[in-house]
């Protein structure tokens, strides 16, 4: 009798890896809720979904099959931001778990991303078209309202339920605007910043935020998780390479953090950062490499 076959179940990483391999399949909801795998190793990303999804379902059962557009959307709020009581953790912003799609599930409290990937999965399946949007400094969602022959643009804020009108929006993204001397003759139309962000860029952001939490609290372990996680989902950011291989470097595994540093500065010849960079290599080798005696 022959054996059974077995299979071995992917890594966190091969999971992750499988889910943004291509963008006509990237599901945004799951690779989102994946990322918290590498702090909770055995959290079941298909319960989230079904947590989701059942939300979801609760909500679609209230609404008239005939409802608009806006009236979908007045819903929504309601059920999202009132009855669930999701809003903005003002207590404790800079913790990671409000990166952690299950945490937020759990707690109702959240960054203004995590917040908006949610609402944007419950938009959807009431069939609302909803996208983020990597506004600088604040992530945002912005709806396409169709009704009749009329179209227009609702943009929330995720942090506070509160819908923003261009007044607001312009006095948000002043301080950008003044930082990099796009005021004037520079100014840049809001338009331009109002884009729809990509699943994949959503999810560089998310990654992002807990790169700079574990960055700026030295914890190189967790820090080199989420690198990780950058450098499959954009194999082409150089940076997110060096930046792992710098990480790598601290972690003592001077091996690889050459290779990573080496890859980077041979795709990024002109960078300001390369003599450094260089003699930074000549360094790790001097520490990595056992000497002949």
């Amino acid at each position: 009798m022959s054996e059974p076959l077995q299979f071995e179940a992917p890594t966190a990483l091969e999971y992750f890896s499988s889910l943004v391999a291509d963008d006509a399949s990237l599901s945004l909801i799951e690779a989102a809720a994946a990322i918290a795998q590498d702090d909770y190793p055995a959290l079941d990303t298909q319960a989230v979904l079904a947590e989701i999804d059942a939300m979801a379902d609760r909500l679609k059962r209230r609404i008239p099959a005939d409802a608009v557009p806006v009236q979908r959307l007045r819903w929504l709020n309601r059920y999202f931001f009132q009855e669930l009581g999701f809003a903005g953790n003002v207590n404790d912003y800079y913790d990671p778990r409000n990166s952690y799609l299950h945490t937020v599930l759990a707690t109702r409290r959240g960054i203004p991303i995590t917040l908006a990937v949610l609402y944007i999965e419950l938009a959807t399946q009431i069939g609302l078209t909803a996208r983020g949007v990597s506004f600088p400094g604040h992530f945002l969602i912005k709806l396409r309202m169709h009704t009749g022959k009329q179209h227009g643009e609702v943009v929330i804020d995720p942090f506070t339920g509160h819908s923003l009108s261009r007044e607001e929006l312009d006095e948000l993204i002043a301080p950008y605007k003044r930082s990099h001397g796009l005021l004037g003759d520079f100014d840049a139309p809001l338009g331009l910043f109002l884009q729809a962000a990509p699943p994949r860029d959503v999810l560089a952001r998310m990654l992002r935020n807990l790169k700079e939490i574990h960055r700026s609290a030295e914890d190189w372990p967790r820090q080199l998780a989420v690198q990780r996680r950058l450098v499959i989902l954009l194999p082409q950011a150089w940076e997110e390479r060096r930046d792992r291989g710098l990480v790598l470097a601290e972690l003592g595994q001077y091996a690889q953090a050459v290779e990573d540093i080496s890859d980077y500065l041979e795709h990024r010849p002109d960078a300001e950062d390369h003599a450094a960079l260089a003699a930074r290599i000549t360094e790790l080798r001097d520490a990595g490499w056992p000497r002949l005696h």
